[in-house]
């Protein structure tokens, strides 16, 4: 990488649990950055097909929705309700709201947002924490 080259928005966080697919997400998403996170989360589902979900809101930025393959957004959404048994947000429920709106009223998986500094409730919810 160069100095030129964009920081990833969407950055793993280790973990003490394999079936914990954990998250921060920095700044802007890019489509780039929302294409890796789809294909992150297929090799998680490869690996365990029901997984527990951490997305950290580290600093808000925005999503570019528009410029990100409408099937990738199609299939991404679907696979999610597959294979995702709870998912912890934390961070602005602002965004945490969006999200949730992004997926049909009735979740067929559990969905807590968590404020920033309530962050070990959230680990502590999903039975984890950070490697």
């Amino acid at each position: 990488m160069n100095s030129l080259d964009a920081v990833p928005a969407i950055r793993r966080i280790d973990t003490n649990r394999d079936a914990l697919f954990a998250i921060d997400v920095v700044g802007d998403v890019s489509p780039a950055d929302a294409e890796n996170l789809f294909g992150l989360l297929e090799a998680a589902y490869a690996l365990h097909p029901r997984i527990d979900v951490l997305v950290r809101l580290t600093d808000h930025g925005s999503i570019d929705w528009t410029s990100i393959s409408q099937e990738t957004l199609r299939q991404g959404a679907a696979h999610v309700l597959e294979h995702v048994v709870r998912c912890a947000a934390i961070g602005d429920p602002a965004w945490a709201s969006y999200v949730q709106a992004f997926f049909p009223r009735t979740l067929p998986f559990e969905f807590r947002h968590f404020d920033s500094d309530d962050e070990p409730s959230a680990w502590q919810w999903l039975g984890a924490r950070s490697a």
